[in-house]
């Protein structure tokens, strides 16, 4: 990765930031404990004010400026977001140079677009369509008929199988799998019978897939993801699911199968959502969170613990949860009882 020399001012203007302090040039971004003199840091979570009180960085992103600290500051009302901006200026992505290569096997019924860059050992099966500018790392396998939009990456060992659609500059980390089949059987005296899995996989544009996340294909119809959507590693999307837009998943999430979450919903890692439910737009679940029944932003906006219960209740169980014993035992002697063994 690569860096450049820039003023503050004009960093500034580059991430939607005002410049408060002394204009100096700039060479990089790093950490608030790491930053050194000629770098860029953050701030986006109070607690780490400290650091930037003693921090050597010559500026600090920041929403507003942290009394104590020595540097200049660039303030915006979105911290996170220019600190996105500021490190792509330091280090632009690098994307693979075009060429198809002699060691890739990409059958001559496929279609393939401009500038697109495909890697050794990559599989690009008939009837598949390369958008222009679409960049395969080695060991991809595109299945007979997939589409990809173009300007998508795929990583190393990423697997499409057949018939599903990958829109525009969607992200596809090492080892995910789409398409896969769905977890469908049919219970009979002689055992479970495979039902047939013919639906498809769609994911929408400026999707991003963590690595080894799997989306299975629908039984019938179309397992659905959602523009703007961001699934982070190690997640399973079961089969006609359907995620809507700019939504966000933690690692770990298991979504059973035909379960429908809306549009703007963050999901917490490890969190489990049963099938055939309904997660509202704008909700949010806390990690962990197990999602037994549909829920509503409109009632609660964010919901915690399982089964899913409004935060706030589940806040207050979670801290009585431990003087649970010593409520019991003395509950027990007010009622002329006393405490088994066991209940001690």
């Amino acid at each position: 990765m690569g860096s450049s020399r820039v003023l503050l001012s004009e960093l500034a203007g580059k991430i939607g930031a005002a410049l408060s302090g002394p204009d100096s040039e700039v060479t990089g971004i790093a950490t608030v404990e790491e930053a050194g003199p000629g770098q860029v840091t953050f701030l986006s979570n109070p607690k780490y004010a400290r650091h930037a009180r003693e921090t050597r960085a010559s500026a600090i992103i920041a929403k507003e400026p942290v009394p104590g600290a020595s540097c200049a500051f660039l303030l915006t009302p979105n911290p996170y977001y220019s600190f996105a901006c500021a490190v792509e200026q330091f280090h632009p992505p690098v994307r693979p140079t075009g060429g198809v290569s002699p060691l890739a096997s990409v059958h001559a019924g496929a279609s393939l677009g401009n500038g697109v860059s495909i890697a050794p050992f990559v599989v690009v099966e008939e009837g598949a369509v390369l958008g222009d500018r679409v960049a395969l790392y080695p060991g991809v396998y595109v299945g007979k008929g997939t589409v990809i939009g173009e300007d998508s990456l795929l990583y190393p060992r990423v697997t499409l199988y057949e018939g599903v659609r990958i829109g525009k500059r969607a992200i596809l980390h090492a080892g995910c799998v789409v398409g896969s089949d769905g977890c469908g059987f049919a219970p009979s005296p002689q055992g479970f019978r495979k039902i047939p899995q013919v639906g498809t996989v769609e994911i929408g544009d400026d999707v991003e897939i963590g690595a080894n996340t799997t989306i299975d294909r629908a039984a019938l119809g179309i397992t659905r993801i959602g523009r703007g959507t961001k699934l982070d590693n190690l997640i399973q999307v079961g089969h006609n699911v359907a995620i809507g837009s700019d939504t966000v998943i933690a690692a770990l999430v298991g979504i059973a199968g035909s379960c429908r979450i809306g549009n703007r919903v963050m999901i917490g890692g490890q969190a489990g959502l049963a099938g055939h439910l309904e997660v509202g737009d704008g909700v949010i679940l806390g990690a962990r969170t197990g999602v037994a029944e549909s829920l509503s932003a409109a009632e609660v906006p964010v919901w915690s613990g399982v089964p899913a219960m409004p935060h706030k209740t589940w806040l207050r169980m979670v801290t009585l949860l431990p003087k649970l014993p010593e409520l019991f035992r003395r509950v027990k002697r007010l009622e002329g009882g006393k405490p088994t063994e066991e209940e001690e």
